[in-house]
């Protein structure tokens, strides 16, 4: 690796200057324009069907888009809704919103019903730019406060209350000319939540934020790179890719999705030589599906969790990598040494971030306790401001001045934080509380096991039994009981899942997390594999 010696990181990757950054390498509208100013015809951004946009190209269009928004009505710190997949339609919004200084807020394009009136009701945005095959899901709902609708493809001939315009109305203004002198402490976005357990919330995030985030994961990258970037524009990860490539004038490829067959062709063809951080169901996936030896197109990668499987991926496919550990409120507060043999954890705090493991009280637990993750940093704005329209969310997650995460944690005597659990995750069965985390490890290193999920479900007894979801490798099968066999050698016998189910594919959100309540929800369906009803009983061992 040409820009860093894997034996010379100590609590975190060099890369990282813990300094606030300016806003010339935080605010999106004035790194365009300085890149647009030092050469306009460096590549800044490319798409999936190959067009390309310069730094020229891309701060005349966020000016002209700009100008676009202003003419229809929207003025500085409005919070306006982007409806969109990856592509340059979004690209197009979120610059020229940033250059007029409102508040890019993406939502999830899955979001539909309930949940969709939801979010665009806390929002309190009176203006949407949504995709053409979109639009037909807002029929029906209560969207008092929204007037306006910019269709991308086309119109949508609804009548009401709301207006409809095409995405041709963004471009039919002059540019705009008086730029907003924007802060690193200014509102950038408002992300929304997964909601995988409740209602979506409202992420106030500032531009330090975002740009931290960035250079904590992507600190390395040099202006002759080209970033590969995957994951949904509606979440940090593929956000801070982007401000981080910004701040160094490289060039970034957004592709539209995660395409696992074709994922190391894509790289390769797009001409890529980074890429965005691999969580744990793409690296497992890729590690059974890429040949070893297979010459790779990138020389360095963030792998979460860290184990002895994607240890042995990046080391037969010649990267380095690292681990860390973050959410949407914060700007990856922990991780690990370069190339860290350390296996299953984050890593340590950053410096700059202060990170405890506590009880329900806050009380700090004693080392090797599992508790919950509460951080804060040095720097102010570096991490969220609160949830919007919901003080009493805000109130609760900030409480004694720590932002509180709802993760389960524990760290070693070496000062290493690993994940446990989400708070809500993690099962208790026979009196013993489970990770669930855990036992996914290990299903999914099983041959033939794509990904997995790990989920509690009523026991006899009063508490829970242990259930795996997975969904095999194309063209793979599974077997429940050499399954079984497998993971009684690695688990403590209370771990090991009495049931089992196989399914083509896991309920996931657009930003790739699975959605455990949706496999609690079905419980038991008719199919699913009991050992108990086989004659499999796990027993604590007699010792002698």
């Amino acid at each position: 690796m040409r820009f860093i010696d894997p034996t010379g990181a100590v609590h975190h990757p060099a890369w990282f200057d813990p300094h606030p950054l300016a806003a010339d390498h935080a605010v999106i509208p004035r790194m365009l324009q300085s890149w647009a100013a030092a050469n306009a015809q460096a590549p800044c951004v490319q798409f999936d069907d190959d067009t390309l946009w310069s730094y020229g190209e891309a701060w005349a269009m966020a000016r002209r888009t700009a100008g676009g928004f202003r003419a229809i009505g929207v003025e500085q710190g409005d919070i306006v809704l982007v409806w969109l997949p990856n592509g340059p339609s979004f690209m197009r919004a979120w610059f020229g919103l940033s250059t007029l200084g409102a508040v890019h807020t993406p939502l999830n394009v899955a979001l539909r019903g309930k949940m969709l009136e939801h979010v665009i009701r806390n929002s309190g945005a009176k203006t949407m730019i949504a995709h053409k095959d979109l639009v037909s899901r807002l029929e029906g709902l209560d969207l008092s406060q929204l007037d306006c609708v910019i269709v991308c493809g086309g119109t949508d001939p609804a009548g009401g209350d709301i207006q409809y315009l095409s995405e041709d109305a963004l471009s039919k203004a002059e540019p705009a000319d008086r730029l907003t002198e924007l802060q690193p402490w200014d509102l950038a976005a408002v992300l929304y939540t997964s909601g995988t357990t409740g209602l979506s919330k409202g992420v106030m995030i500032p531009y330090a934020q975002l740009a931290t985030a960035g250079q904590v994961a992507h600190g390395y990258l040099k202006r002759d790179d080209r970033i590969y970037i995957f994951t949904p524009l509606f979440h940090t990860v593929g956000i801070s890719a982007v401000f981080a490539t910004l701040n160094k004038g490289a060039c970034l490829h957004l592709a539209e999705s995660f395409r696992g067959p074709t994922f190391w062709q894509d790289v390769k063809r797009t001409g890529c030589n980074r890429i965005l951080g691999l969580i744990s169901s793409m690296t497992s996936y890729l590690a059974k599906a890429v040949p070893a030896g297979e010459p790779c197109p990138f020389d360095f990668a963030m792998m979460s969790p860290i184990t002895a499987e994607t240890v042995k991926f990046a080391k037969d496919q010649g990267f380095g990598y690292f681990s860390a550990y973050s959410m949407t409120e914060l700007s990856v507060p922990v991780l690990s040494d370069v190339n860290s043999g350390v296996l299953g954890s984050c890593g340590r705090p950053r410096s700059g971030v202060e990170c405890r493991v506590v009880d329900a009280n806050d009380i700090e637990v004693p080392q090797g306790g599992v508790g919950e993750l509460i951080v804060r940093t040095d720097w102010p704005w570096t991490n969220n401001v609160g949830y919007l329209n919901d003080p009493i969310a805000t109130a609760n997650a900030w409480r004694n001045g720590w932002f509180h995460t709802g993760d389960a944690f524990r760290q070693d005597e070496e000062g290493n934080f690993y994940f446990v659990d989400r708070l809500k995750d993690s099962i208790r069965r026979r009196g013993e509380n489970i990770s669930s985390v855990e036992v996914e490890l290990e299903v999914a290193s099983y041959p033939g096991v794509m990904e997995a999920a790990v989920i509690g479900v009523p026991s006899a007894y009063g508490d829970e039994e242990v259930m795996v979801v997975l969904a095999p490798l194309p063209g793979h099968t599974v077997d429940p009981a050499q399954l079984t066999a497998f993971l009684l050698q690695r688990l403590a016998h209370f771990m090991v899942p009495r049931y089992v189910r196989i399914v083509d594919a896991l309920p996931k959100t657009p930003t790739n997390k699975i959605k455990k309540h949706e496999l609690r929800e079905t419980g038991l369906p008719q199919g699913t594999w009991d050992r108990e009803a086989h004659g499999i009983y796990v027993k604590r061992q007699k010792l002698a």
